[in-house]
């Protein structure tokens, strides 16, 4: 049995890693720091320079400058002799032996001066009668600065030997150049520590990813308890993953309590069309168990309608309905509407509604919310009870619209509970409904950005009754 051999296209590349090094956020990270204190010291070299090297140019042109002023004076005062002692004065007070001075006469020959003849290169350079030149002193060929002067046929330099401060730069271009390098070691070095701490922060977010995408839901993000963008990166991902737990248990909670809840009418109308199939000798009891089978799938419609609201509106797939409406002539059209009802059960409906009430918002959705508020606080009503209708725009940005009944309440235990979808409490077994109410009215609150509050309507009485509140926002 020969071993299969692997394609060419599925080998694989060794340059793989190092092509993930470079195209990881941290190495971007790292190179951008080492650019960073690279450009520092960098500008931190140009400014050294500029304060040594530079001045000690600009203080050597100042001082030739100077004195070439000074022999122009002498010149005008004594001409050719008064420059000629002039210059072996300096000459003879300058102890450094730095000073450069030559004076010709209109014939070439030197009438003062310590150098052995005049440079080729001065006067003849882009910068006029400044240049760098090598000139012959006393024998010895040294570098000097430059000064030319043009007094009527004669000619006059003045310059400094500038040797010295040529060694003294470039011990200073020396100590630049190894301090650059200890610079680049350090910026390089600043960049590795930089991408390991990052990678070393972003660690646990990436396990705890990698774990989710596992199937470890329960992982989550911990925290180094330094409260900075890395911890509350991992607060918005724990925030996020604690959302879509509760999703994900949503919606296996739907799907058992749709098995649960549909299971009972459709055996119920299955069973009804069997039996009336089986004794086709009555039309009355055809036609009542037709009659109760289409009932029973009115109801599943009913329940899977209410399911794909409450899944639009947490999608948020209703915002692009949004308009600015009045809210409050919203509420009184609804409890005009349950008035009747209430009317019809011996309850009174009251309602207290400011003249206006301005909200951007889904109408359609906040008024089936507040209609599956009241018809809850009917249910539970007894004959001869109050419900009232109330809206208020709250202190800070909002709207508040609150259904208060006088029935029995709800449990505490309850109440945490009330906004899952088909969640019932023991005491509403016996009534109609599917346990979406107020699952739809919280989406529509959540969608509207805000939330759904339930509390005693009249605390220490008793029964206590029940508040639904619709807290909303303005947007």
């Amino acid at each position: 049995m020969t071993p299969q051999s692997t394609p060419r296209d599925e080998l694989p590349n060794p340059w793989d890693p190092m092509l993930r090094f470079l195209r990881s956020a941290g190495f971007r990270f790292a190179l951008l720091f080492a650019v960073v204190f690279s450009a520092a010291a960098a500008g931190f070299a140009f400014v050294l320079w500029f304060a040594t090297a530079g001045s000690l140019d600009r203080q050597t042109d100042a001082a030739l400058r100077t004195d070439a002023l000074g022999l122009m004076e002498r010149w005008r005062e004594g001409g050719p002799g008064a420059v000629a002692d002039a210059i072996a004065e300096r000459l003879a007070a300058d102890v450094e032996n730095h000073a450069i001075y030559m004076l010709l006469d209109p014939q070439g020959r030197r009438v003062a001066g310590n150098l052995d003849r005049w440079p080729a290169s001065v006067g003849q350079g882009p910068d006029g009668p400044w240049s760098f030149a090598f000139v012959a002193r006393e024998g010895t060929s040294v570098e000097a600065r430059i000064y030319a002067i043009n007094l009527d046929d004669y000619r006059l330099i003045a310059g400094r030997d500038i040797e010295e401060k040529q060694r003294l730069r470039d011990t200073l271009a020396e100590g630049i150049a190894w301090s650059a390098i200890a610079a680049s070691l350090f910026a390089f070095l600043g960049a590795a520590v930089l991408r390991r701490a990052l990678a070393n922060r972003l660690r646990p977010a990436t396990r705890t990813a990698e774990a989710i995408a596992a199937g470890d839901l329960s992982r989550r993000v911990p925290s180094s308890g330094r409260a900075d963008e890395f911890d509350r990166l991992g607060e918005s991902m724990n925030t996020m993953l604690d959302r879509i737990d509760r999703l994900m248990e949503g919606v296996r909670g739907v799907s058992d309590s749709i098995a649960h809840d549909l299971r009972t009418p459709i055996a119920r109308a299955r069973a009804k069309l069997e039996e009336a199939l089986a004794d086709t000798s009555e039309p009355g009891a055809l036609r009542a168990a037709i009659e109760q089978a289409i009932a029973d799938l009115d109801h599943i419609t009913r329940v899977f309608g209410a399911l794909l609201r409450i899944a639009e509106a947490e999608a948020g797939a209703r915002r692009a309905a949004f308009a600015t409406l009045d809210l409050a002539a919203v509420l009184a059209d609804v409890a005009e509407f349950y008035g009747a009802v209430a009317e019809s059960r011996g309850q009174a409906l009251e309602t207290d509604l400011p003249e206006r009430l301005d909200l951007v918002g889904d109408r359609e959705l906040l008024a089936q919310a507040v209609g599956n508020l009241i018809d809850n606080a009917l249910k539970f009503t007894p004959p001869g009870g109050r419900v009232l209708l109330s809206a208020r725009i709250l202190a800070r940005e909002g709207v508040e619209v609150s259904v208060a009944d006088s029935g029995p309440g709800l449990p505490l235990e309850d109440r945490a509970r009330a906004g899952e979808r088909f969640f019932r409490a023991d005491a509403s077994r016996g009534t109609p409904g599917s346990g979406l109410g107020l699952s739809l009215v919280r989406a529509v609150a959540h969608l509207h950005g805000g939330d759904l509050l339930l509390d005693d309507a009249e605390p220490g009485r008793e029964p206590p009754g029940l508040r639904a509140s619709l807290r909303l926002g303005t947007a």
